[in-house]
């Protein structure tokens, strides 16, 4: 579903990603962790479009993307981003920010549509004429994700979507994405410093370090211990335990 081979992003002199390769299969999750600054989220706005300087080939479901994108991609490829507080407009109400898309791409059944994706986020109807500064953190986050559902896209590229959020609520978040992958076979990235978030929802994880994967490795490899790069080694013992979702956010 998703190809991507040599990219490489300079900001001025600097390469902030280097030649970087790996495809995900339709309906699967693909995980990209390291530290800050290391590249991984830089490879998610070339990839949403967000950002057109880029070398290297990158596709979607076989077709090469090139730096402007047309609106069937943006239908078909949405992000959720990092902070709910930041992504979600402040003088816009929950039915608000669910309707842009579907008026954007000339989506109608607006009604139900809106109450479906609610529903599919665990959220009560009576959110959906509130503002954001009426709901939790997790509640806007879970905002975000209908938000994004709502063009009924095939792939989701998931930016650190709940290291803003309180350790109470990470993890159902998690699951939410889980289920929701499952239910509608779409098709993931996700972005995180945490490997024990990025084992709960991936099946492959990509290492990365300086702008550069060091390594690709199944989830329950990832468990078993059985890695090969010592910064991937690094990255597991500074992690918690991978095999408790109950855990997930919590300090080691």
């Amino acid at each position: 579903m998703i190809a991507i081979e040599n990219l490489t992003v300079r900001f001025g002199q600097t390469e902030a990603v280097k030649n970087v390769s790996f495809t995900v299969a339709r309906g699967d999750a693909f995980g990209l962790v390291g530290e800050s600054g290391s590249g991984k989220s830089t490879i998610l706005r070339a990839l949403s479009g967000l950002n057109p300087d880029w070398t290297g080939q990158m596709a979607v479901d076989g077709v090469k993307l090139l730096p402007k994108r047309g609106r069937e991609f943006f239908r078909r490829v949405q992000m959720v981003f990092q902070d709910p507080y930041g992504s979600l407009h402040p003088r816009q109400t929950v039915d608000r920010a669910l309707s842009e898309p579907l008026l954007v791409h000339g989506m109608g059944d607006i009604d139900r549509r809106i109450t479906r994706a609610l529903d599919e986020v665990a959220l009560p109807a009576s959110a959906r004429f509130r503002y954001p500064h009426q709901l939790s953190g997790g509640q806007r986050q879970r905002v975000a994700i209908a938000r994004a559902l709502m063009s009924e896209p095939d792939i989701l590229l998931l930016d650190e979507p709940t290291s803003a959020l309180d350790v109470s609520v990470q993890a159902e978040v998690l699951n939410l994405l889980a289920d929701l992958r499952a239910a509608r076979t779409l098709t993931y990235i996700m972005v995180s410093h945490n490997l024990a978030v990025i084992a709960h929802v991936c099946s492959r994880v990509g290492v990365m370090q300086g702008g550069e994967i060091v390594e690709i490795v199944a989830t329950q490899a990832l468990r078993d211990g059985n890695v090969a790069h010592p910064h991937t080694r690094e990255l597991r013992a500074l992690s918690i335990e991978l095999e408790d979702p109950e855990t997930v956010g919590q300090p080691a």
